[in-house]
């Protein structure tokens, strides 16, 4: 059993920073590639932002052409922790993140690719 719990979200203006925190229990983290997911009302689940299961300081990371150079995803392998620091924040950024575990190695750009989800933490960009 694989458990994973979102914090840190909120309100904050444009132009601001916010940092997502995603602990995750039950299974050796190390092991686990992540990613973050967003979404917005009425639309789908878009992907964020992934990073491999190799130590932060090694590990490959993926972003969606969308938060490029704004967003970055860590992991802090003796936390159980992985992090999304979200800078220059935009309105069109307000959705519901959500952290994802994908146990097996594969593809971390796609939602299918991960087993465990967390429940998700609002985000609201204000103008």
């Amino acid at each position: 059993q694989v458990q994973l719990v979102e914090s840190g979200g909120g309100l904050v203006q444009a132009g601001g920073s916010l940092r997502l925190s995603c602990a995750v229990s039950g299974r050796t983290f190390s092991r686990y590639g992540m990613g973050w997911f967003r979404q917005a009302p009425g639309k789908e689940r878009e992907f964020v932002a992934g990073i491999t299961r190799r130590g932060w300081s090694t590990s490959t990371t993926y972003y969606a052409d969308s938060v490029k150079g704004r967003f970055a995803i860590s992991r802090d392998n003796a936390k159980n922790t992985v992090y999304l620091q979200m800078n220059s924040l935009k309105p069109e950024d307000t959705a519901v993140y959500y952290c994802a575990a994908s146990p097996a190695a594969q593809a971390l750009g796609v939602a299918r690719s991960y087993d465990y989800w967390g429940q998700g933490t609002q985000v609201t960009v204000s103008s």
